[in-house]
């Protein structure tokens, strides 16, 4: 990539967050571009879809995320590593408004970008869940797939009542004991 093109590309991943922090993840893309400094022409050739550029700005999270479950890996109690996990994916999902409608979205297309980061999530998580199975922690027919649905559907229904700052951490804890005591 040449100069100023990585410059733009660094520029548009620079205000997509700040856009997509302070608007949410259906930020106008204009607006975008705009505030990098460049056209729209010039975003859509660096990020040819909303998911393109959802994927992109993801990455750093997308790691954090990928090490945190390598470490959890080797935690004593699979299933409370599992949990750890699910909840930072509730807290990723949640740290931008639509955030996690689109992670659903992506679970189900999988030609979308955010497919690319749903994938290496996927894979991580199913490694714990596994070990927690193995440890006779987790039921066998949970799969991973539910699992993040569920952490998807949570941090969507947290993000509603934004003014409950436990709603995320309650409805987990609730779908993990289930009704009964």
């Amino acid at each position: 990539m040449r100069a100023d093109a990585r410059r733009n590309h660094e520029r548009l991943l620079v205000e997509a967050r700040a856009a997509f922090g302070e608007q949410g993840a259906d930020a106008p893309l204009e607006e975008v571009a705009r505030r990098a400094g460049v056209g729209i022409g010039t975003l859509y050739r660096h990020f040819p879809t909303r998911a393109d550029l959802l994927n992109a700005v993801f990455q750093e999270a997308l790691a954090e995320l990928l090490d945190r479950s390598r470490e959890l890996a080797e935690a004593d109690a699979p299933c409370r590593a599992l949990v750890e996990w699910l909840r930072a994916l509730i807290a990723h999902a949640g740290e931008y408004r639509g955030l996690a409608h689109a992670l659903m979205s992506a679970s189900y297309d999988r030609s979308s970008a955010l497919a690319r980061c749903s994938d290496p999530l996927r894979a991580a998580g199913e490694r714990l869940l596994e070990r927690a199975r193995k440890a006779g922690q987790v039921r066998a027919d949970v799969s991973i797939g539910d699992l993040m649905q569920l952490t998807n559907a949570i941090a969507l229904a947290a993000e509603q009542c934004p003014e409950d700052v436990f709603l995320a951490d309650r409805l987990l804890a609730l779908t993990l004991r289930g009704l009964k005591d």
